[in-house]
């Protein structure tokens, strides 16, 4: 069945549940209206982007579960399948986004207004950078230490797919039996990329060939997709039911026949590759490496910026850090050291750290909580619009500990059923200072990912794609601008609470430097951890994570600090301009209230708003 053809099945068993029964001429309208959506392009531009959406999320089953969009139209086959990552699916999704891009084109224009129009310049950026990096389509490495298929499996059986009841359940069972087949074709991938030459660093292999053995090392029913099963259907089945012991039975059997199985075939690969590679190399390395990573670059920060425009922006704000820093410090009575240095003393004080015991990482969890807890009430004060959706703080799972960050955040399902969750990484205490942890909790929670991700699910009125395509430097650049948004607000006052903060910026500052230096520069893997580990004083295995994470996802690290940048940049325009007029909280909604976007496209937002609040009587910068 094709893409369009599924759309237009969808479309109308959706009108079917909305309306009932359709008789006689409204049947005859309604079959015009489907026969136009599937073969042809649709007479309403709006009706295209709901087109555009559905053939895309047709193709990615977990998108749709990671959604919840269609269950309540009863619409649930797609919760017991996986996505299919074979190169043959690669190029039907470059197909698809080729053919969109030249449909989108075919209206005009200029006949556009309000959210139709901005929905249009938002999808043509998406679908043009897409177009763009269709050479590049088997560059990477789909298996990492950070966020590869191996590791984003179980994360989605264990946090993603929801268990409401039996029918759930059983889906999540079935899931677990398909695994061989994408594995199949991730298989097939990495093979036709090692023939292209793309094959990853050494420590790569190394980092996921430790992960994926100590997956399967232990017995089925002590792996955490059937202990994280075995305690989230406990709500559904009572533990001596009959079925829920068959539910059981039947996980652990597809764990041990055909989860095992298919990772033990990735590892079987790894092994065989190991002596292949030999060096621990950037994008630079790889053929067309440096064409790569320009576009890498240009999609992550959705600015035209060059490697070297980047790499300056980096040095420039590292000194300006270090700066504010060292006068923090010297106030507090630490004047011996690099910054570095006395920022690593701060965190070997037993008054900045939690025990490293089970008790003390509880009360990382708690700590964080009160926090948000603290702020919430005072959010009212920043911002027009608030999100419905609840917030969470939790542990990020165990088998992920070893390669995730030290915070990160998951956003909630459309439905409502799954809240934000802000994962917390406890594998070392080190890893959350009590002085980071404020900036931190406004970065990954409130009002950082959770106000953005939250208010853009919650979207009403616009095209569906706008809800869930993602721009980095928006998305990241303004939890990096909330950090700053509370210091200034008072939320962080305390003058080691601000270094925390600082840190925090400062490591985003690095990262200018050392992605590109390591892309586009050639930089060694050691060069940049030196880099790093003397412009933060963070903990030295942090700073390996973070230095790898790098070499494996080139370019998103900069998309913090230039979405940060340019939000600052047009606030300050703003300001300029309207004078008294200027409402920070207008500002805050105007940025979040139409979701996320390229920066170049916020700005013309900006500027518009500009020139409504000003009644077109000022000229805009």
């Amino acid at each position: 069945m094709t893409a369009s053809v599924a759309a237009g099945r969808l479309a109308i068993r959706a009108v079917l549940k909305w309306t009932g029964a359709i008789f006689g001429l409204a049947a005859i309208i309604v079959a015009a209206l489907a026969i136009n959506v599937i073969w042809f392009r649709p007479f309403d531009i709006r009706i295209f982007y709901e087109k555009v959406f559905v053939e895309f999320a047709l193709e990615y089953p977990e998108f749709l579960s990671s959604m919840r969009l269609l269950e309540q139209f009863g619409i649930e086959s797609h919760n017991d399948d996986l996505d299919d990552i074979s190169p043959a699916q690669t190029l039907r999704y470059n197909a698809i986004v080729a053919e969109a891009l030249e449909t989108l084109r075919e209206y005009d224009r200029t006949d556009l207004n309000g959210q139709v129009a901005l929905s249009y310049d938002i999808l043509e950026w998406y679908l043009q950078t897409e177009v763009d990096g269709a050479e590049f389509a088997f560059h990477g490495y789909p298996v990492n230490q950070q966020f590869g298929e191996q590791n984003a499996f179980p994360l989605f059986m264990t946090s993603t797919h929801y268990l409401g009841d039996r029918g759930d359940a059983q889906d999540y069972v079935t899931r677990l039996g398909k695994l061989d087949r994408k594995f199949a074709g991730l298989l097939e991938d990495l093979r036709l990329r090692e023939s292209r030459g793309i094959v990853p660093p050494r420590f790569v292999i190394d980092r996921v060939l430790e992960g994926m053995r100590g997956f399967v090392s232990s017995p089925a029913r002590d792996n955490i997709l059937y202990q994280s099963f075995e305690r989230r259907i406990s709500d559904i089945a009572n533990p001596s039911n009959e079925s829920r012991t068959a539910l059981l039975d039947d996980a652990a059997h597809q764990i041990e026949q055909t989860v095992y199985p298919a990772y033990n075939d990735l590892i079987d690969y790894f092994v065989a590759l190991r002596p292949k590679v030999t060096t621990n190399h950037g994008a630079l390395a790889l053929p067309d490496g440096r064409d790569w990573y320009a576009w890498l670059l240009r999609r992550a920060t959705t600015t035209d910026m060059t490697p070297e425009a980047v790499h300056a922006m980096g040095l420039t704000e590292v000194a300006r850090i270090e700066a504010e820093m060292d006068a923090i410090l010297g106030a507090e009575g630490y004047t011996d050291g690099s910054v570095g240095e006395r920022m690593q003393q701060l965190a070997d004080e037993p008054r900045f750290l939690y025990p490293d015991t089970d008790a003390g990482r509880q009360a990382i969890l708690a700590d964080y909580r009160a926090i948000i807890a603290e702020l919430e009430p005072r959010l009212g004060e920043l911002f027009g619009r608030l999100p419905r959706s609840r917030l969470e703080v939790v542990p990020v799972p165990e088998y992920h500990q070893e390669n995730a960050a030290v915070a990160y955040y998951q956003e909630p399902s459309f439905d409502g059923g799954r809240p934000g969750h802000f994962y917390v990484n406890l594998r070392d205490v080190e890893g959350h200072p009590k002085f980071t942890m404020r900036a931190l909790a406004c970065h990954e929670a409130v009002p950082g990912h959770h106000f953005e991700a939250s208010l853009r699910t919650e979207l009403t009125g616009v095209a569906q794609f706008r809800k869930v395509i993602p721009f980095i430097a928006f998305q990241e650049g303004w939890g990096l601008y909330s950090e700053q948004l509370c210091r200034e607000a008072g939320f962080i006052d305390d003058p080691y609470d601000d270094l925390g903060r600082l840190q925090l910026e400062m490591m985003r500052a690095v990262r200018l430097v050392v992605d590109t230096g390591i892309h586009a520069q050639g930089w060694s893997r050691e060069q940049a951890i030196d880099y790093l580990r003397v412009n933060t004083g963070i903990a030295g295995r942090d700073v390996v994570s973070e230095i790898e994470r790098y070499f494996v996802n080139p370019g998103q690290a900069t998309a913090y600090k230039v979405g940060m940048h340019k939000l600052l940049e047009l606030r300050e325009r703003a300001q300029s301009v309207l004078g008294d007029e200027f409402d920070l909280r207008q500002f805050h909604d105007l940025v979040l209230d139409n979701g996320s976007m390229p920066l170049i496209v916020l700005e013309r937002q900006v500027e518009d708003f500009i020139v409504r609040q000003s009644n077109g009587t000022r000229d805009v910068p």
